[in-house]
């Protein structure tokens, strides 16, 4: 054998290694990339306080939005396959809304603003306000969120709940400042009064201008038993679990929380110096825990209690009795247009039927944010006078 034969062996054998047959080529070779399609502007806030709320669907049959405190609309699609509705002129506030499409509930991609729930998240849209409006950030003095766990032995779970302080607060100082334990409703986490309730903006603006005083604010996880969520929207029809739940929830705010916060925080201990005020589930632990413990609690508030056990009778068995202390505050408030507003005002004339003293305030509204951001809007300044 030549040595040119040779080396032509030796190259081919070479070849045969070193470049993949064109079939093989052409199986490895990946598609090009597809371009992906455009972002939404979605929601848009126009100038007139409407909003447009885009979503990119192409193959489905039916989108609808659903605004809080509203009813769902239709929306309608282009050819392109993004079904869109703009609102009325919408009041400056914070709205939860989902698109609804074919019946199931989804997430606006395009929008960061979420409103957080354990059952059912939504995202949130904001239309401006004037700078007076309570929940609207301004350039004033800021107070600090605080975010604390701990394992409860009566829950039986690890839990977690988040402290508001005031500003210009110092732990090291000798002041010590009046308390509210401010309890979020069913479904939400501990988290509700801040990311969607703006309670903390709330505060430093009514503190700024002189119409709150300067409080701690406690936001604890609002369930005795977890129970309550696993067990979904129809646990409400659950006595034993609805009972477990509001009694667990006392023993936990109780014997759990309020110790931490008295022993981390400076905050004065006596009754005049608390307050305990809710919205709907909470509001019936503000009511169910505050009432029967006058002796801690002066101030309470309720708005849109839900889940109030009746008769009223046994789960407030010493009210009007003249055994408990007076109360500085008792202020009750529901929307007009809110599906509690039955039992709400059941309440206020048994309250009236005990000659206790109380105030009962129905606004416009349904069972919503928008209320509810009101509601405590007004009831901080009432406090702690």
């Amino acid at each position: 054998m030549t040595k040119l034969h040779s080396l032509g062996i030796l190259l081919a054998f070479f070849a045969c290694f070193s470049s993949p047959p064109v079939q093989a080529q052409a199986m490895n070779s990946a598609p090009p990339p597809q371009t992906p399609p455009a972002p939404l502007v979605t929601p848009e806030v126009h100038p007139d306080h409407t909003v447009t709320f885009r979503f990119r669907a192409p193959g489905a049959q039916a989108v609808q939005l659903a605004r809080e405190g509203a009813p769902a609309v239709p929306m309608r699609r282009d050819d392109a396959g993004v079904w869109s509705v703009t609102t009325a002129p919408l009041p400056p506030d914070y709205y939860g809304y989902s698109i609804v499409v074919d019946g199931q509930r989804n997430l606006d991609p395009y929008n960061p603003l979420f409103k957080p729930n354990l059952l059912s998240t939504e995202n949130m849209v904001h239309v401006p306000g004037p700078a007076s409006a309570p929940w609207e950030s301004n350039e004033v003095p800021h107070g600090a969120i605080h975010h604390h766990y701990y394992r409860s032995a009566v829950a039986a779970d690890d839990r977690d709940y988040y402290v508001y302080t005031p500003p210009n607060y110092d732990p090291r100082a000798s002041a010590e400042y009046p308390v509210l334990y401010l309890l979020h409703g069913y479904s939400d986490d501990a988290s509700g009064w801040t990311a969607v309730g703006r309670a903390n903006v709330i505060l430093d603006n009514l503190i700024a201008r002189g119409q709150a005083k300067p409080m701690i604010v406690v936001m604890p996880l609002g369930y005795g038993t977890m129970k309550m969520i696993t067990g979904g929207w129809d646990v409400w029809d659950r006595q034993d679990i609805r009972t477990e739940n509001f009694s667990k929830f006392q023993q936990a705010l109780l014997g759990e929380v309020m110790p931490q916060v008295e022993s981390g925080y400076r905050v004065a201990a006596d009754r005049d110096s608390r307050a305990i005020a809710g919205l709907s589930m909470g509001g019936a632990e503000s009511l169910l825990t505050g009432l029967n413990h006058a002796d801690r609690f002066a101030w309470i508030g309720a708005f849109s209690s839900g889940g109030l056990p009746e008769p009223f009778d046994r789960d407030f068995p010493g009210l009007g009795t003249g055994k408990s202390p007076a109360l500085r505050l008792l202020w009750i408030a529901c929307g007009t247009e809110d599906g509690l507003i039955d039992v709400n005002r059941r309440f206020h004339h048994w309250l009236e039927s005990k000659g206790i003293e109380h105030g009962a305030i129905e606004t416009p509204g349904m069972h919503s944010w928008m209320v509810w951001r009101r509601n405590l809007a007004a009831f901080l300044p009432l406090l702690f006078r």
